[in-house]
């Protein structure tokens, strides 16, 4: 039986190690069929992203620092020519300093507030820039991931709301303007899930708790849940669906207590 994702070509951004996003989101899709490049940012975690990366049989792993617009255009250039061309995009990709999430939001320096924008918002701009030529050309589909931190105030979010905020609002806009040449653009707003940046959000245990608790399912989600959501707003499936946010969080976002 052939899978959705039988001879699609992508770009996955954001992979850190075994219980990321990206990485649920990839294996999904390979699992089905995809064949996929990776990204990764920094020497530490180059070695595990290798490995996930073989494991799906990618025929490229490479370096991208998001704020260098060169190396966003570079790293898309390269998936390209591994790849043979382009079906999607995965971007899985933000950051805020540690100490901009322990105090008030008030008091981010100017400096670093525009640091988690631009890494976690502005790389998708960058990214679908580059992108925009190859998807045109196969009427492909970008996926982001954001929270409910981007439409309310969550206690020690901080600067990461105001940049899922951003996100969010940049993927509209793109979607808007790729929608003419059949490039689709949507995101997942994930509830709590247990990954190695959700380790620098103070109180993240607590997120999960109220989750499990408040929401109308009354149960906490995982990446595998958050995989599958991606995979459907990148496959075919969703082919009349763009500029949305889709939610995977038990129905919490749709609560008022």
């Amino acid at each position: 039986m052939a899978g959705r994702f039988d001879g699609k070509r992508g770009l996955v951004l954001g992979v850190a190690n075994k219980r990321s996003i990206a990485w649920a989101i990839a294996k999904r899709l390979g699992d089905e069929g995809a064949t996929m490049a990776f990204t990764y940012q920094g020497e530490r975690i180059e070695a595990g992203v290798r490995d996930l990366a073989e494991s799906v049989s990618s025929p490229l792993v490479t370096a991208c620092d998001v704020r260098q617009e060169a190396d966003c255009t570079r790293a898309v250039a390269e998936a390209v020519t591994a790849l043979g061309g382009l079906d999607f995009v995965v971007h899985s990709v933000a950051f805020a300093a540690a100490e901009d999430m322990e105090g008030r939001f008030i008091d981010t320096p100017s400096d670093r507030f525009w640091m988690a924008l631009d890494v976690s918002a502005y790389s998708l701009v960058a990214i679908a820039r580059a992108a925009e030529p190859h998807l045109a050309e196969t009427n492909g589909s970008i996926v982001t991931m954001t929270y409910l931190g981007g439409e309310r105030a969550v206690p020690h979010y901080n600067i990461m709301g105001v940049a899922k905020a951003t996100l969010e609002a940049s993927m509209r806009y793109l979607a808007w303007d790729l929608g003419s040449e059949g490039v689709r653009v949507n995101a997942v707003s994930a509830g709590p899930v247990r990954t190695l940046a959700a380790r620098s959000i103070p109180g993240f245990p607590t997120m999960e708790t109220i989750v499990a608790e408040r929401s109308p399912l009354r149960r906490a989600i995982d990446a595998g849940d958050v995989a599958g959501a991606g995979a459907y707003l990148l496959s075919d499936d969703a082919r009349n669906i763009t500029g949305t946010i889709l939610y995977v969080d038990s129905g919490y976002h749709s609560m008022g207590m």
